[in-house]
């Protein structure tokens, strides 16, 4: 690489004063969205100041790109304040530093310039009504320093000097977090080294489920039970611990990674909404993976439109059980599950969100010969690119029985309710998987570009190679930083709605961004199906349609917005 040469020059590529100029530039961007968002209240609210649903509809860009700038202040927030408290404790060295100031620079002139939500939609500032707070914005002395000085050849190339070092260590940036939590992911970095990542792939090429004895090797290292409490033999851990775990076992392979997933949700929507009874029965299963749980919600036609779900559950003249009938798809890890969080209609009067109720469905495990050895219960595979391990099906129910009993809380039409209560976490774990499966690609990118030589030199040494792979790494501060805050933010009891729909839908599309520049770096080796990265960018490509879809989930933040955020 040509430019700068040893440890001196690193530091030169420092700016002085940074973690101050980070946070002036903070301050200068919340403005900046303030009159974004005061700007979009004008064409976006009722006179009474709530969202208008037919303006939201009408002005899908500009919302969207509202919620968009809005993840931008939020991701910049987290990472000023990571590194302000690194620099505190004498941690800030030259990787966080450069990737810091890297990462601002580029998300600031993004700002100014236009964000890209996806590869062929950008949010710009004329389209938010903001030129002037644009301009503004620019003019701020920390923001155009940052802007002019962060990202330059001589800063890129001296980050790309420093990540070579990054395959001897779990992450390329120290993450600021405790030490248990350091141990934490040390543990499954090593389960994933050593347990997945070597056979990942195979199971990826021949659609096969993640075999069960990995499974129960997760189980008994606590990843069903992370979050359950100890008095239903959990492990009592927070969101934060779950983010560490789910994204160092989804680096290892996604589907890993997601396999908590399904007891994390099934245990949150036992935990709100459960009996005394229920929790007892079935929490100390979920936490010890004797019962292997799913999720049976989406239905054909439906998608994110959960209010018109038509699948029935009628009770039995005896009062027994609940018949259920109808149609389910996108169903994780069916076939292996022996419990189903079903999600139904009991009063077959509604159509809207107040007839559902969540079931607590029993079922026996099924096999590839026979999915589904149950009576009133019927499915087909869905074959899919990526996010293999587990496999995704179509139910069908007719008359399926549940017991009465297993009503979740014992109440109907609590079910969306219940349901609603699930999602920050559902996001928040989203979100971690997102990052495991894009520190994933960065290092896979990073391996084979410091191995392959073309034209008597490794790739790295070229710039539009190292500055693709530095800016995995900057993106991966910040998104990292996000993710990390909302689940902060839901282990105090806050609600983060608002965080963790913005670490998901940023997440997304940084696990995209890092697995296609990481098969770009392959050239034509990363288009074929024997290469890792083959499978990455496959599993990258579903983070941003499940859990809230990037167009729902930036409405959704739009309309929090809109609302005041509060």
């Amino acid at each position: 690489m040509d430019g700068m040469n040893g440890v001196e020059d690193v530091a030169a590529a420092r700016m002085t004063g940074l973690t101050g100029a980070m946070a002036e530039a903070v301050v200068a961007v919340e403005a900046y969205v303030a009159a974004a968002t005061l700007a979009a209240r004008t064409s976006l609210s009722l006179p009474d100041g709530k969202p208008d649903r037919a303006a939201f509809e009408r002005h899908q860009h500009r919302a969207h790109g509202l919620s968009w700038v809005a993840t931008y202040l939020e991701t910049l927030r987290q990472t000023a304040g990571w590194a302000t408290r690194l620099e505190a404790d004498g941690e800030f060295g030259d990787v966080e530093a450069l990737l810091s100031q890297i990462l601002f620079s580029d998300y600031l002139a993004q700002l100014v310039g236009g964000i890209p939500m996806n590869q062929g939609e950008m949010i710009r500032p004329h389209e938010l009504d903001c030129l002037t707070a644009s301009d503004a914005l620019f003019a701020a002395p920390a923001v155009r320093r940052l802007i002019l000085e962060g990202k330059t050849p001589a800063s890129l190339d001296a980050a790309a000097r420093l990540l070579p070092d990054a395959l001897a260590r779990n992450t390329v940036e120290h993450t600021g977090l405790d030490e248990t939590m350091d141990m934490v992911r040390d543990q499954f970095a090593k389960f994933a080294s050593t347990r997945i990542k070597p056979v990942a792939h195979g199971w990826h090429l021949r659609n096969e489920y993640i075999p069960m004895d990995v499974v129960n090797e997760m189980a008994e290292l606590g990843v069903f039970g992370l979050t359950i409490p100890e008095e239903y033999g959990g492990l009592g851990m927070g969101k934060t611990a779950m983010c560490v775990v789910s994204e160092e076992l989804s680096r290892g392979y996604i589907g890993t990674g997601s396999l908590g997933t399904r007891s994390e949700i099934a245990a949150e929507l036992i935990l709100i909404g459960g009996t005394d009874e229920q929790k007892q029965k079935w929490l100390p299963a979920i936490a010890s993976g004797e019962i292997l749980p799913t999720a049976v919600f989406t239905e054909p036609n439906t998608g994110s439109d959960l209010g018109s779900l038509r699948t029935r559950a009628i009770k039995s003249a005896d009062g027994q059980y609940y018949e259920v009938t109808g149609n389910k798809t996108w169903i994780t890890h069916p076939v292996r599950a022996d419990l189903m969080t079903l999600l139904a209609r009991t009063d077959p009067t509604t159509n809207n969100f107040s007839g559902l109720s969540m079931l607590l469905a029993e079922k026996p495990r099924g096999t590839d010969a026979e999915p589904f050895p149950a009576e009133g219960m019927t499915g087909g595979e869905i074959e899919v690119l990526g996010y293999r391990g587990m496999k995704e099906y179509e139910i069908g129910f007719d008359a399926f029985k549940v017991k009465t009993e297993n009503l979740l809380g014992g109440k109907e039409g609590q079910g969306f309710k219940h349901l609603m209560a699930t999602f920050e976490s559902a996001r928040i774990q989203t979100a971690a998987r997102a990052v495991g499966v894009a520190q994933n690609a960065f290092e896979i990118g990073l391996r084979y570009a410091l191995d392959r030589s073309q034209f008597g030199q490794p790739i790295f040494n070229f710039p539009r190679v190292s500055n693709k792979l530095v800016m995995m790494a900057a993106e991966l501060v910040g998104v990292r930083q996000l993710t990390y805050f909302s689940a902060r933010q839901k282990d105090d009891g806050k609600r983060c709605d608002l965080e963790a729909g913005m670490a998901k839908l940023l997440a997304a599309r940084v696990a995209w961004a890092a697995a296609d520049n990481a098969l770009q770096i392959h050239g034509g080796n990363g288009f074929a199906l024997e290469y890792p990265i083959s499978r990455i960018l496959q599993d990258a490509r579903i983070l941003n349609i499940f859990e809230g879809a990037g167009e729902v989930q930036a409405m959704v933040i739009a309309r929090r917005l809109i609302e005041g955020g509060n």
